[in-house]
């Protein structure tokens, strides 16, 4: 956390190229030594020698995709992992029992909502654009401000935050799932030998383990792998171009971000040219470091074709807009009509196909009819 915190200062500083390499080295070494097996034994011979050196450049800085992102703080089996798909869908984990984890996160729509900003309990509408769960589990955080550390934290927060699905407190939502017996019966299973296996931790548990099935490969990973036909010649010319810009500068490893907070509007002030209407100072509301105002995790660009409106606000619903935008707040440059046409082809290159068991609707386990709860509202 220390190594995190003076990045961000030095970067704040004027700093952000040095700063940047150390702190992706440290955060993205273990992400790298693991996906680089994956590709490494590709037979590159048989590509054209414009072929064999973007795929090898492109391996050293982004590397291949983990095929599994399970963590031994919560390991995963099938039950725990339907069950946490049940729960993302089941709008009972909110106080109007109208809202649920996929109302924002909506998996038809590649884990968003494609809204500027969610609407969440009472249709009061949250600050932050809702990020993609798709991938997810491999960011370094959670949130724009990273203040959760990992999905399970994550997804236990806004079925409390009272602008989302704002129950009142966490026995509440333990209360409502307990009073399912079939529920009951599932949490025994994912949880085996707990003395009491639905708890809130487990509930944040088992959507997390659903989450983290929630991987999606793309052509690119073909091309990384050495499937030189995998990309077409303009997407080619569109990763050269990605490159050249030097968007890799935060935008590297598997998940091209996700893995590193920065400065959006290094420059200039992004509301200059996002036309913000408000102003959010990122980090520096959770760390109280004036250091880290207007400082966000980079998110990642997976999927991003299909994410949109685009930034933390969802001020930008272009994505040629917010290509131009970010290399002019980031390197005060302006891309040429051309580069950005053919970034914005290549980026489509990074749109996989969302699991077939998550593209399947659960069968949410019928009401008791009572929760044997006294009335909160």
């Amino acid at each position: 956390m220390m190594k995190q915190r003076k990045y961000l200062m030095y970067v704040t500083m004027g700093g952000m190229v040095a700063a940047y390499l150390f702190v992706a080295t440290c955060n993205g070494e273990k992400m790298q030594q693991e996906t680089q097996q994956t590709s490494a034994g590709a037979n590159l011979a048989t590509l054209s020698e414009a072929d064999q050196r973007l795929i090898q450049q492109s391996r050293s800085i982004f590397g291949a995709l983990p095929a599994s992102a399970e963590v031994e703080t919560n390991p995963l089996n099938a039950t725990k992992v339907e069950l946490g798909k049940m729960l993302f869908h089941d709008a009972r984990l909110s106080k109007s029992s109208f809202i649920s984890c996929n109302s924002c996160h909506n998996l038809a729509s590649y884990g968003v909502d494609n809204l500027p900003t969610s609407v969440g309990h009472n249709w009061q509408l949250g600050n932050r654009n809702a990020p993609t769960v798709l991938n997810a589990a491999f960011h370094m955080a959670q949130f724009w401000d990273g203040r959760a550390a990992d999905v399970e934290e994550q997804a236990k927060m806004p079925i409390l935050n009272e602008v989302e699905m704002a129950l009142p407190h966490e026995e509440v939502g333990t209360g409502k799932i307990a009073s399912i017996p079939e529920y009951q019966k599932l949490f025994a299973i994912a949880f085996p030998g707990e003395e009491i296996p639905l708890t809130y931790d487990n509930i944040g548990k088992a959507i997390a383990a659903f989450e983290r099935t929630l991987i999606t490969p793309s052509r690119f990973d073909r091309y990384l792998e050495g499937d030189a036909d995998a990309l077409t010649p303009q997407e080619k010319r569109g990763l050269e171009a990605f490159l050249t810009a030097n968007c890799q500068t935060c935008h590297m490893t598997p998940l091209f971000g996700g893995h590193i907070y920065q400065k959006f509007g290094v420059m200039k002030d992004y509301w200059e040219l996002t036309g913000s209407k408000a102003i959010d100072r990122g980090r520096a509301d959770v760390t109280k470091n004036e250091n880290e105002s207007y400082v966000f995790k980079v998110p990642s660009l997976r999927n991003i074709t299909r994410t949109y409106p685009y930034f933390h606000d969802g001020s930008i619903w272009d994505l040629k807009q917010a290509v131009a935008i970010m290399n002019e707040l980031q390197f005060g440059k302006k891309l040429g009509d051309q580069e950005i046409d053919d970034i914005v082809v290549f980026l489509g290159s990074l749109t996989g196909d969302i699991p077939e068991s998550a593209r399947l609707l659960p069968i949410l386990p019928p009401s008791s009819g009572t929760t044997g709860l006294p009335d909160f509202q």
